[in-house]
């Protein structure tokens, strides 16, 4: 039944002939490992076409949807993650086995009469490939992605007297956005693809009309393309598979931050196979050399590697010459090695060398992906991803913005800890550190970890207020600080609540009294409302409360904090204390801290009643810029829910 199906199979379509032309092909010498790049090659671009159909099912190509839609892809469909992640690397691994067929045939000499037009195919489907990277870098519209091909557009708009077009066309306009998004789409599912088809059959058709070219056959006997070199092809394309699953599993595919064009992003970076070219841009000679010769940036961007590709292309016709197959083999290894050392100098730069470009690319990446992260976050959030797109996620949440605001308005007085000395300014040209003038209340490297307003912050003023707000010390007049402000801020370090602190420690930290402490500390923490408090109606709030009033403890007394701050303790109809400052109302809370930005002589010092050494920043901060710090600063934002 099978025998009398396949020969009236055959009798229509003459498959049988087709089947014994494409593996009947003579291996002189025999099947080898060194023949498998080729088919492993034609591989992974059918991995990328059929894994690129199935993303292309779900993705969208628009500014607004694009991000949204590979987190779609990412997080939400069946196996899209494992999917988007074979694709990804699979383009990563065209890369390398490009490098190693370009060699093989190199070293053979197969790029020699008859088959030069074969090898000038094979430089054009190189092209094609790292122009697929290209274009497909930018789809997934994050961080990355936008910043890495800006520069990329930006390099082809230096190109003399074209340039300019060629990045017009490139981005669908002058400015860089939607269209450029569904330009750079088009080519990398439309264009370049049916390029990369049309070229490879014409690749594989010479191939096959001169055969395969044996350097030395090592006097072993001809065999045929099937079975021996099939075997040998198919298991170094599971190998491939075996490596890109390997790595989607262990690392899978990045999605950083929805891309953002009003947030400067200081580590964008073309793709790894684009490093050298970036790393060769950055040396001083290449600038110098562009001003030197009117190219500008197209010098070192295009002029140089273009000489450079021309050379390669020329390799058939330099080969004619006595030496000529020598040279090539030495120039091709030469511009490997020139390109690794490239890469390996840019990595390291990046990575490991410690100077200011280094951390900034460093802080900008982490940032990135945390962002990155909490853009996933946020899009699992019960509320989900808004009409307006993921961006829109980021710019209303308070742990994004909050450290951001916080890095731009209050840092450098308020230093961390762990990162004093960073801050400098040039008096008489002389580099000077600034020291810290505040206390440390937050790390925008680190969003989750605050400390202002914390238990252990309330314990800290409380038991060693002169320790706590030591810094205040450098607010002084030889530091710049006006005479009124040096003042205050002496006034602060000698005034009552540092007498306070130091007559009543001893006091408060008592081992018979560490209850007692502790109750105080959750009334003044419970004030805020955050989310970890105790509840009003707790045994440790309501004995903290009576603490505070009276100061009375299990062993001893200390100062009744209402003799001297005003108090309208959250759940209580009246005030414990009133028309004193500073103010302790909602102490660390919402209200408390908007005011105290906004304008700390009113609501804290109480217009001169009181002292105060910091500035207001009402006039600064719009009330959603102050609003967003300030829900960061107390911890009211999204945070999932632990499993």
């Amino acid at each position: 039944m099978l025998d009398r199906l396949s020969n009236w199979l055959d009798h229509r379509t003459g498959y049988r002939d087709l089947m014994k032309e494409a593996l009947d092909e003579p291996i002189p010498g025999g099947a080898r490992w060194r023949y498998v790049w080729g088919s492993t090659l034609v591989f992974t671009f059918v991995t990328q076409v059929v894994t690129g159909f199935v993303l292309w099912a779900s993705y969208s190509p628009s500014t607004r949807t694009a991000w949204e839609s590979v987190y779609f892809i990412q997080h939400e469909m069946t196996l899209g993650w494992f999917v988007r992640g074979i694709h990804h690397f699979t383009a990563q691994a065209m890369i390398v086995l490009l490098v190693f067929h370009l060699v093989q045939v190199v070293i053979d000499g197969a790029y020699r009469a008859p088959r030069e037009v074969n090898f000038w195919l094979g430089i054009v489907l190189m092209q094609i490939v790292m122009g697929l990277g290209l274009t497909g870098y930018l789809l997934p519209w994050d961080q990355k992605g936008y910043y890495a091909t800006q520069v990329a557009t930006e390099i082809a708009g230096s190109v003399p007297v074209v340039g300019p077009s060629i990045q017009q066309v490139a981005q669908g306009g002058t400015e860089y956005g939607h269209h450029t998004l569904t330009r750079f789409f088009s080519l990398h599912a439309g264009l370049l693809p049916a390029l990369l088809v049309a070229f490879l059959f014409l690749h594989i058709y010479v191939f096959r009309r001169h055969a395969i070219h044996v350097k030395d056959t090592k006097g072993k006997p001809d065999a045929k393309f099937w079975p021996d070199q099939i075997l040998k092809d198919g298991v170094a394309c599971l190998a491939v598979l075996a490596a890109v699953m390997g790595l989607t599993l262990w690392k899978g595919a990045e999605l950083t931050a929805p891309a953002n064009p009003a947030e400067a992003y200081s580590a964008a970076r073309p793709e790894w196979y684009y490093l050298f070219l970036f790393r060769f841009l950055k040396f001083e000679w290449v600038s110098q050399a562009g001003e030197a010769t009117g190219l500008g940036e197209a010098f070192g961007a295009v002029v140089i590697p273009g000489v450079l590709m021309g050379i390669l292309v020329l390799m058939p016709l330099i080969a004619h010459i006595r030496g000529g197959h020598a040279f090539n083999v030495a120039y091709l290894w030469l511009m490997i090695a020139g390109a690794g050392a490239l890469t390996g100098l840019a990595l390291y730069e990046d990575w490991y060398k410690d100077d200011q470009a280094g951390r900034d690319f460093r802080t900008a990446f982490a940032k990135a992906h945390h962002d990155g992260e909490r853009a996933v976050e946020l899009s699992q959030s019960p509320s989900g991803i808004p009409p307006e797109g993921a961006i829109t996620l980021l710019r209303t949440d308070p742990l994004t913005q909050g450290p951001a605001l916080f890095n731009t308005y209050c840092i450098e007085c308020h230093q961390p800890a762990s990162r004093e000395g960073e801050w400098t300014r040039t008096v008489e040209e002389q580099t000077v550190v600034i020291p810290p003038t505040a206390p440390d209340l937050a790390d925008p490297h680190h969003p989750e970890d605050v400390r202002f307003g914390s238990r252990d912050w309330i314990r800290s003023v409380l038991t060693d207020f002169s320790g706590h707000f030591h810094s205040l010390a450098s607010i002084t007049v030889e530091n710049g600080a006006s005479e009124e402000r040096a003042e205050a801020a002496a006034a602060i370090l000698d005034g009552s609540m540092a007498s306070w602190s130091s007559d009543n420690a001893g006091t408060l930290i008592a081992d018979a009294n560490k209850a007692d402490f502790d109750a105080l500390v959750e009334f003044l923490y419970a004030q805020s409302g955050r989310k970890d408090a105790l509840p009003l109606d707790d045994d440790q709030v309501t004995r903290g409360r009576a603490i505070f009033d009276s100061g009375e403890l299990t062993e001893g007394t200390i100062e009744s904090c209402t003799g001297c701050h005003a108090m309208h303790a959250q759940g209580d109809e009246e005030p414990l204390s009133e028309d004193m400052y500073p103010i302790l109302t909602n102490y660390g809370g919402h209200d408390w801290l908007t005011r105290f930005i906004a304008d700390p002589e009113a609501h804290y010092a109480g217009n001169g009643e009181g002292n105060n050494a910091m500035p207001g920043f009402a006039d600064q901060l719009s009330p959603e810029q102050l609003d967003l710090l300030v829900r960061w600063l107390t911890g009211d934002y999204y945070e999932p829910q632990s499993e």
